[in-house]
């Protein structure tokens, strides 16, 4: 450990679920590194501050991250710890995602007080997201149903369910762990009626390259974790996925073989694509490149140029 470094200062979001990721990444960090003081720095974003209108229509969930790094930028933190789910495309110049910690459960969460699972939510039934990607998803499987907008963190989204806005609600399961929720779950969502997002459920350290702290995270990398979220990630690189695209993408290793599967669509449900394939773990990004290319060939492109001019 370099002895310069006098304390590792954590930038993150002031939510209930962004401090439990938070200091997950400080337990680890004093873990194996116990002379090194660890300290959080929490700030609110402008995601978290504007609730009133859909992610995608202000922005997308850069919103939850520009700040955090504008935090490093100033020097008034050494990294910033994110929701992968949550990180776009393109970093800025200069910075990069230093360790992803292993992956919580990656699955959506079907969440209802009064209906056991998904398949019992009778034609009518409101339901809950602020996700394009699950609303494409769940309008194709239940057109039936009524999908509205759902913003706010964990412990609000489940106080409108409560207060009976909602016939059910759609969440991620990490989150729901994390905060010691796993009893609100009812169903966890199967891939074929729900493919996760995008690096769900993985925390991402992210630093700056010149940053005496980024040769320390290495320790925290969860190899296989972060094999499956940068092969997703080829996907969001191609079709610059991100909340106000309908994209789905989620690798699995089976032994020394890598699996890839990607969905996008309208968010009605309509000019659906599919694409999955797999192959030795060796080959993980021609495997991003490959099914990239195939939803661009089945037209992806028209689909992402109707939803910015939407």
């Amino acid at each position: 450990m370099n002895p310069t470094i006098p304390e590792i200062r954590i930038a993150t979001r002031e939510s209930k679920l962004a401090l439990w990721q938070a200091e997950h990444v400080a337990t680890r960090l004093r873990e194996h590194y116990p002379q090194l003081a660890v300290r959080l720095v929490p700030m609110t974003t402008r995601g978290d501050r504007l609730l009133d209108a859909p992610l995608a229509k202000i922005g997308g969930k850069g919103l939850f991250i520009k700040e955090l790094e504008q935090a490093l930028a100033r020097g008034e933190a050494d990294i910033a710890v994110h929701s992968m789910k949550d990180v776009g495309v393109h970093l800025p110049e200069g910075y990069a995602i230093a360790a992803i910690l292993p992956r919580e459960n990656p699955y959506d969460a079907f969440v209802s007080n009064r209906f056991a699972c998904f398949a019992d939510l009778p034609a009518g039934a409101v339901v809950g997201t602020c996700s394009l990607r699950r609303r494409m998803q769940i309008a194709r499987a239940r057109p039936d149903v009524v999908l509205r907008d759902l913003r706010g963190n964990v412990q609000t989204r489940l106080a409108k369910l409560d207060r009976g806005d909602f016939d059910a609600i759609i969440l991620a399961c990490a989150g729901l762990i994390r905060l010691d929720l796993r009893q609100r779950i009812r169903e966890t969502l199967p891939v074929a009626l729900s493919l996760p997002a995008i690096g769900q459920g993985a925390i991402g350290i992210e630093c700056r390259l010149n940053s005496s702290v980024y040769p320390l995270l290495a320790a925290l990398n969860d190899a296989d974790t972060a094999l499956c979220v940068q092969t997703e990630r080829i996907i969001n690189r191609h079709l610059e996925g991100s909340c106000q695209v309908p994209l789905a993408a989620f690798a699995t290793l089976h032994g020394e073989r890598i699996h890839l599967e990607a969905r996008i669509g309208m968010p009605d449900g309509s000019d659906y694509l599919a694409a999955s394939d797999d192959t030795p773990r060796t080959d993980a990004t021609a495997l991003g490149e490959r099914i990239a290319a195939r939803l661009i060939a089945g037209g992806a492109r028209d689909i992402l140029h109707r939803l910015s001019h939407a």
